[in-house]
């Protein structure tokens, strides 16, 4: 089975965790875990690259990707911003470039930086146009309603706006920034389809969620910036205290070696 059909098979029953990695230390590690998928963040690689988010050009993904993919056996999804709709190709060219570096799936947002919330007439035109290309390569294709982000407290508008994307072919809807249960609730209702919900301080347990009918939990840049919290407070206490307490959480040799070993490349 591909990478692409086993991506949208883990879509079609229950509940599954799609963890995303920053690098590919990170993606072994996940994979090495028991994930059976892993999603790219656009936060958490901006930070390995010592930028903040929605700094990413389209190449550097594009070979981020490829690095991910080559690392790892298990499926990844990534995570695309507005598709680049500015680069050569636009949002289908963006799409065909994500599949040929071996993505299984990818998703589109309905926020620009630069004006905010799309109209959702202009926004699901993007996914619809982004749904016919992955449709044609296999990729399983994410619309996220972003209002809840940018503090577009409207979960009315955000039902009708995932409505309209799954319409417009995205298989996975999903709305970052949604903790209460019954609005996680009422969208698996109303929207119906693979609703997927990211972990914040406040969403209900994995287990909570699957009753609820959603079909994936991502974590977004969560886990990057936890280990890069870990790093800085590691730092402080070696910095200001001189102590090393930190160590008693180090990752141990032989979970390194399980992860990391037999997939080098051979010396020359």
């Amino acid at each position: 089975m591909s990478t692409t059909d086993a991506f949208r098979a883990l879509h079609d029953d229950g509940l599954f965790v799609l963890p995303n990695a920053w690098d590919i230390g990170s993606a072994r590690l996940l994979e090495h875990l028991g994930f059976s998928a892993v999603a790219t963040t656009s936060s958490g690689y901006a930070g390995s690259l010592g930028r903040l988010d929605q700094n990413v050009g389209r190449h550097e993904l594009l070979t981020h990707v490829e690095s991910l993919t080559a690392a790892i056996s298990i499926p990844v999804s990534v995570d695309t911003e507005l598709c680049y709709p500015d680069e050569p190709g636009g949002i289908t060219g963006t799409v065909e470039l994500l599949a040929e570096a071996g993505a299984a799936g990818c998703s589109i947002e309905d926020y620009d930086p630069a004006t905010g919330i799309l109209p959702l007439e202009v926004a699901t035109e993007r996914v619809t146009e982004a749904a016919d290309v992955a449709a044609r390569r296999g990729l399983v294709l994410t619309a996220r309603a972003e209002n809840h982000l940018y503090g577009v407290d409207d979960l009315d508008d955000t039902i009708e706006r995932l409505t309209t994307y799954r319409d417009a072919g995205a298989e996975v809807v999903y709305a970052p920034g949604l903790v209460k249960t019954d609005d996680i609730q009422r969208v698996v209702r109303d929207v119906g389809g693979a609703v997927n919900v990211l972990t914040l301080p406040g969403v209900p347990s994995t287990a909570e969620l699957a009753s609820l009918g959603v079909r994936r939990v991502s974590t977004g840049s969560s886990l990057a910036w936890t280990a890069y919290g870990a790093l800085v407070s590691a730092g402080r206490e070696l910095l200001n205290e001189g102590t090393m307490s930190y160590l008693d959480t180090m990752l141990a040799s032989q979970e390194r070696d399980a992860a990391f070993v037999d997939r080098q490349p051979a010396s020359e």
